[in-house]
């Protein structure tokens, strides 16, 4: 038996908990489930980051105490992750007694051990409001494009990144007065003290080899020392022996995690820390592409330097887009999980997320059609109706007894059966789109099994035998759904209480069911409703939503290219191709190569559109190409033409679609 404590990333308390968030909470509940169904011993750890500048204004702003602010949001957020079936172990808060003795014992041993220094730091300071402003509380003209509005470390128009004090006419966020310079002495994390042994400990595996690589560009430039202090006002925890100045939030977030951890096992009667520094452990975060510096640099540094261990991996996930594009309030598609619920299952969104999520770090594209089409057709239309149309046949013309297997029974679940290994292994390595594709395969395979004897048919004539053949459907739903239960918690309950049998392991994919009498049958899930996807998104835009596209002056267009004749144009052929085959290619981050057939040839064509596109996602697609270019040879090999496709900035693309009924080689007049 393994013994394995994990985590994810700490939710903060100023917001709502949304679709983005999910991804990750539902991968990590999956992948702990499934361990705690194969035996393990297996821990699930979070809480709720609740200090910080935007908290104590927010409930300055609401006219509450801080600690009012984060005990609502945490009840709030806990009801969203109950809903979505995410069963943590514990779910607490940083503001904790727990948390406050950890940050403590860390910065002493930091400080004992040579790691903390001071430096003197130039800050913006709201001499109207009394506050130092953060990043995130300072708005002006960015420094680079000119863009009014812009927060003061990124400009969200040309993506540049800058000081606060570059900013062009800055503003305090709160208020709107200019703010101030004023110096101010800050405690500093010399994070190049354990430089070598976090770079050792990335080169061993800690996390993707694609975040080592930019991980090793960090390295590279030099580790600088950082910034782990806050001037007061703050909310969070004041520093020992100072009367002002409170540890930043991101040096008592990720100590959270042992935080909540401690206060489980400390009411269970186990100790805390033998558990944590155990090699009989094993200790695994699960986090989001956006905060893999803090976790891969600062916080395992942190560990070594006050004597615990770090973890044994870093499971890190990509980013989610609705409908191919950043979520967007003014789309309606920046959907809370509160919003969601109201209106659609989430068991449903599970389904989904798993069907998508392969344990690499590609972002996830959550399609609301492709979502209502895979729900209905797979869970509704195959899996439930395996159990549909076979439980309430038993239930009412056989007694509700199950019989015996013959030999075409046996078959079909003995195939099911075998197929454990390699279910396992794909949840083990968090690939649960192989997961969901095997399961919906053997489902396929039952319900075949069900049209070629034709129980309803059976029935009228041979009883006995119609009883053999729903033992082995109503056998094969149950094994299905074993292996869906990581996945399908509520659907699996269900199951369990139609068949009468005990909650389900992964064990007992290896028996059958036989002369056993079963419960009536209740609908196990209902078809998704388009009208109520559409509430969803209605409720989700604000109530008086802006305009999709941005203002034209805040738009940064590339100048037009020199101008062309239309004879320059007509030497361009425009063909139908079909995309026959996609795959990325090893070390381009953009470039996907394709081979098209454009019915009477076949081309070898690279696309930098990897940003946009997952390789499975344009297989079969019909595609427009360039098809007479000439060919040019790339560092990756020829390129033998080029696919259409319209840009918006670094965040959208779509490649030009056609006609599904055009045939590949058509001209494009």
């Amino acid at each position: 038996m393994r013994r394995i404590v994990v985590t994810t990333a700490l939710k903060y308390a100023n917001g709502p908990i949304h679709l983005g968030h999910m991804v990750e909470d539902i991968q990590t509940d999956i992948w702990v489930r499934y361990h705690k169904m194969a035996g393990n011993e297996c821990h699930y750890f979070c809480a709720d980051d609740a200090h910080g500048t935007p908290i104590m204004i927010r409930a300055r702003e609401e006219g509450i105490t801080p600690e009012e602010l984060i005990e609502r949001a945490k009840r709030e957020h806990k009801a969203d992750f109950d809903a979505f079936m995410i069963d943590f172990d514990n779910y607490y808060t940083t503001h904790s007694p727990e948390n406050k003795h950890f940050s403590e014992l860390f910065f002493q041993r930091l400080l004992k051990a040579g790691a903390i220094v001071k430096h003197t730091v130039e800050q913006a300071y709201c001499e109207k409001d009394k506050i130092w402003l953060p990043d995130r509380f300072i708005r002006g003209t960015c420094p680079k494009c000119k863009a009014p509005d812009q927060y003061g470390d990124s400009c969200e128009v040309c993506s540049s990144t800058y000081q606060p004090t570059e900013l062009i006419e800055p503003k305090c966020s709160v208020c709107g007065t200019a703010p101030v310079r004023k110096e101010s002495e800050h405690y500093f994390f010399r994070l190049e003290v354990f430089g070598t042994k976090v770079k050792e400990l990335i080169d061993s595996g800690y996390t993707h080899r694609s975040i080592g690589n930019k991980l090793d560009e960090w390295f590279k430039s030099g580790l600088k020392d950082w910034d782990i202090s806050r001037d007061g006002p703050y909310f969070g925890f004041k520093i020992p022996g100072e009367d002002d100045k409170y540890f930043y939030v991101w040096f008592d977030a990720p100590i959270g995690y042992m935080a909540s951890a401690q206060n489980y096992f400390e009411r269970a009667g186990v100790d805390f820390e033998k558990i944590w520094n155990s090699p009989e452990y094993e200790i695994y975060h699960f986090i989001g592409k956006d905060i893999v510096y803090f976790h891969a640099l600062f916080w395992p540094a942190m560990l070594m330097g006050a004597g615990f261990r770090t973890a044994n991996k870093l499971f890190i996930h990509g980013f989610i887009t609705v409908n191919g594009v950043k979520m967007s309030k003014s789309r309606g598609t920046f959907i809370n999980a509160s919003t969601y619920r109201k209106h659609l299952d989430p068991q449903y969104l599970r389904y989904y997320y798993a069907a998508k999520l392969t344990g690499g770090i590609d972002d996830i594209d959550l399609s609301l059609d492709d979502f209502v089409a895979k729900v209905n057709s797979d869970l509704v239309g195959k899996l439930a109706n395996l159990a549909s149309r076979s439980g309430p046949m038993l239930t009412g013309k056989l007694d509700s007894m199950l019989g015996e297997l013959d030999e075409d029974g046996t078959a079909l679940v003995k195939n099911i059966a075998a197929a454990k290994a390699d279910i396992l292994a794909n949840y083990e390595k968090l690939d649960f789109a192989a997961v969901v594709r095997s399961v919906m395969a053997l489902t396929d395979q039952a319900n075949k099994y069900v049209d070629d004897n034709q129980p309803w048919a059976l029935i009228k004539t041979d009883k006995e035998k119609t009883r053999k053949v729903l033992t082995a459907v109503l056998n094969s739903v149950r094994m299905l759904t074993i292996y869906f239960k990581p996945v399908l918690p509520v659907f699996a309950e269900k199951i369990e209480k139609f068949l009468n049998v005990a909650p389900l392991k992964f064990n007992d994919v290896e028996s059958i069911i036989v002369n056993h009498k079963i419960n009536v049958f209740e609908r196990l899930v209902e078809r998704i409703e388009q009208e109520k996807v559409n509430a969803m998104l209605e409720e989700s835009k604000p109530a008086q939503a802006q305009p999709v596209e941005p203002a034209a002056p805040q738009m940064q267009y590339e100048e037009l290219a020199p101008e062309c004749t239309i004879e320059d144009f007509t030497k361009i052929d425009l063909r139908i191709a079909k995309v026959i085959s996609a795959k990325k290619v090893e070390g381009a981050d953009k470039l996907l190569q394709l081979e098209l057939d454009l019915g009477f040839a076949k081309k070898n064509v690279f696309a930098g559109i990897s940003k946009y596109y997952k390789p499975e996602e344009l297989v079969g697609r019909k595609v427009v190409c360039a098809a007479n270019l000439k060919p040019r040879k790339m560092k990756f090999g020829i390129s033998e033409g080029m696919i259409l496709a319209a840009s918006l900035g670094d965040s959208e693309a779509s490649v030009l679609g056609v006609d599904e009924k055009a045939q590949p080689g058509y001209r494009i007049h």
